[in-house]
């Protein structure tokens, strides 16, 4: 990976380690604190702070997840004891009989005598890990050291390292109430996040095993990585070491291609590392789960990128501002957020019974989505009551029947935005396209607007995308006068010049 410090903003990894500041640094999961924090220790650790002597530690807190002070305190001093040993950093005593309200920063005051005349710096990973009175009281013992701070004192300068900037664990913290900026808690300096990589980044990453192997890779597959990731730094990683150690062998010189890059994110997804399975996971989050839903469905909120909700989104690299609105972060992330909302729904639907492929080996769509609205006739009023996603059923069940039909010989590309009010879907099959695009009618909305705008919108989706691909239009009624109605006046098939209309 690419060194995290080259991805700070501007010249601030400078400005820390010249001077003496409390700061924070935040930035989605797998992007790189801790190898940042590490390797900035051993910097420091080797007279780059402020011209002088310091000694640096890095201590890892996420041994205190969900505890309470009284447990926490004595938990993170001695982990912060166990870590300074474990990185040859004289390791202050652990304190007496001490109040857990004052444990903290009577650890601190001692640490910073045992190390004088050197500067003793603090680098805290894994914040995220204190929650409510537990967070304030780490924030509070920091706070009281922060006016007497210096050489012997107190840690002349702190790192609290996670994903949320410190405001936000303060809303939090406070219930949801705003943060007073004269308060005790006005310790932080200044904060940083990480970037993704830049496209040149990605190049520069790739050059390294070609310096070390000779191995080459294509523009397009470089291309394709940077399209799929957005520059998530996991995701390039993996994507590279997937394509060059297993669907390549590790010993091979193969010019890697776009192919084996695709193969290595099939891979990827369907293996679920750790790493997207904890996206998967923040899904029951009913928080993030609006948003997801929102984004899905097209939905126009103008208080979205406002919302609490939504900035807890951002920084978990969930989303992001694309082009002015609000989107899914990257391909990768959309593939797997989509197949973790329609996994239960796959999995119910039952075995197809029926033939969807032509004599050519293309996809018979026509023949596939006259089945799923038979299916959608028969079972959509019972499973939409289970489901924890009502604006976004049609989207999810219908990408579980596609899904529960091609059973990995075809791939779906989703895409989708809020404030855009519909989803696009891109259907390959045995080097065939199609494509597919959802639409709602709400209330006091006209069905001929809608299907007037979805035309126009497909045609200019399938103009970008693949012109002579086959195009369909769904369109669902939600309207509450809609489930009045009969079937045979809610599903119908009818043509559109060269696309076909499902849902008149």
């Amino acid at each position: 990976m690419l060194p995290p410090e080259e991805r700070l903003v501007g010249a601030q990894l400078q400005r820390y380690i010249r001077d003496q500041l409390y700061w924070v640094l935040h930035a989605p999961r797998q992007t790189g604190k801790t190898t940042f924090l590490q390797s900035w220790m051993q910097e420091i650790n080797s007279g780059a702070f402020n011209g002088e002597d310091a000694v640096a530690c890095y201590v890892n807190i996420e041994a205190c997840q969900g505890m309470l002070i009284e447990d926490a305190m004595p938990t993170l001093c001695s982990t912060l004891r166990t870590q300074a040993e474990w990185q040859n950093i004289p390791a202050p005593e652990l304190p007496g009989n001490v109040p857990p309200g004052t444990m903290l920063n009577n650890i601190l005051s001692n640490w910073a005598r045992l190390v004088a005349p050197k500067s003793l710096i603090v680098l805290f990973d894994e914040v995220d890990v204190l929650q409510d009175a537990t967070m304030i009281s780490f924030l509070r013992q920091l706070r009281s050291g922060f006016s007497v701070r210096g050489v012997g004192i107190f840690p002349v300068s702190l790192a609290l390292v996670g994903m949320r900037d410190l405001k936000d664990y303060l809303i939090s913290a406070k219930d949801g109430k705003p943060v007073n900026q004269g308060s005790p808690f006005n310790i932080k300096e200044d904060s940083a996040a990480l970037s993704n990589f830049t496209q040149e980044d990605i190049v520069r990453l790739f050059a390294q095993r070609t310096a070390e192997t000779g191995q080459q890779i294509s523009g397009e597959a470089l291309d394709y990585v940077y399209e799929q990731s957005k520059g998530q730094p996991w995701i390039v990683n993996s994507l590279f070491k997937r394509a060059t150690m297993r669907v390549l062998d590790e010993n091979s010189r193969e010019t890697v291609t776009i192919d084996h890059i695709r193969q290595a994110r099939e891979q990827m997804i369907l293996a679920r590392e750790t790493h997207l399975d904890t996206l998967a996971f923040r899904m029951k989050n009913p928080t993030i789960r609006k948003i997801m839903e929102t984004l899905m469905t097209g939905g126009v909120d103008f208080d979205l990128p406002e919302s609490e909700g939504f900035r807890l989104c951002m920084d978990l690299g969930l989303v992001s501002i694309e082009n002015g609105a609000p989107v899914v972060a990257n391909p990768i992330y959309r593939e797997i957020l989509a197949r973790q909302m329609t996994y239960g729904p796959q999995l119910a639907i039952p075995a197809p019974n029926f033939h969807w492929e032509n004599a050519d080996g293309s996809l018979d769509m026509d023949t596939l989505l006259k089945e799923f609205q038979r299916f959608w006739r028969e079972n959509s009023e019972t499973w939409e009551e289970k489901s924890d996603y009502t604006e976004a059923f049609p989207h999810l069940l219908l990408m579980a029947f596609l899904q529960r039909v091609l059973n990995g010989g075809g791939r779906i590309d989703r895409e989708y935005a809020a404030g855009r009010g519909r989803m696009d879907l891109y259907i390959e099959y045995k080097e065939h396209g199609y494509i597919i695009e959802i639409k709602l009618i709400h209330a006091k909305q006209a069905a001929e607007t809608v299907r007037a705008k979805g035309l126009e919108q497909l045609t200019r989706y399938r103009d970008t995308k693949a012109p002579s691909a086959p195009a369909y239009l769904l369109i669902f009624d939600r309207r509450p006068e809609a489930k009045d109605l009969s079937w045979e006046d809610r599903i119908c098939w009818k043509k559109e010049g060269d696309i076909t209309v499902l849902g008149c």
